[in-house]
């Protein structure tokens, strides 16, 4: 299940597909790293925070080989949906892959290096940073 960690201010534009919106690719991201048993999933609203997308998804897989088959089924996803091939990095390794849908960035970490980097503390507001130190993750 994803966590949101920040309120929705409506849709933008996504420049690979006129009718699909970056909240219903992150829709579809998300349904992706479900369907392929990622964990800890967690989403972070991006809007009005940073240029460089929407949305930011920080997933874990249990090992090398889940976290590139994670990251190879969304870039195979993602290309079916907006007809462009995701920006993908790190997937040889398989300890933390990035995939650049433009829109929507997604990490995918082992969990030992997600723990190592936080990356959610480096953009989760401070409310709902609070929150996952105290061990109880916003809902969505």
């Amino acid at each position: 299940m994803s966590q949101d960690v920040s309120p929705a201010t409506g849709p933008a534009a996504t420049p690979g597909g006129p009718d699909l919106t970056s909240d219903q690719i992150l829709d579809r991201v998300l349904s992706s790293l479900d369907d392929d048993k990622a964990e800890d999933i967690v989403t972070i609203d991006l809007r009005g925070r940073s240029a460089m997308a929407d949305h930011m998804v920080i997933a874990s897989g249990r090992s090398a080989r889940q976290v590139g088959a994670i990251a190879e089924k969304l870039a195979d996803r993602m290309k079916q949906l907006t007809g462009r091939t995701p920006r993908i990095e790190g997937k040889d390794t398989g300890d933390w892959v990035l995939i650049d849908t433009d829109d929507v960035i997604v990490h995918v970490f082992r969990p030992e290096v997600r723990e190592f980097y936080q990356l959610e503390k480096m953009w989760m507001p401070a409310d709902a940073l609070s929150r996952v130190r105290d061990g109880t993750r916003p809902a969505i």
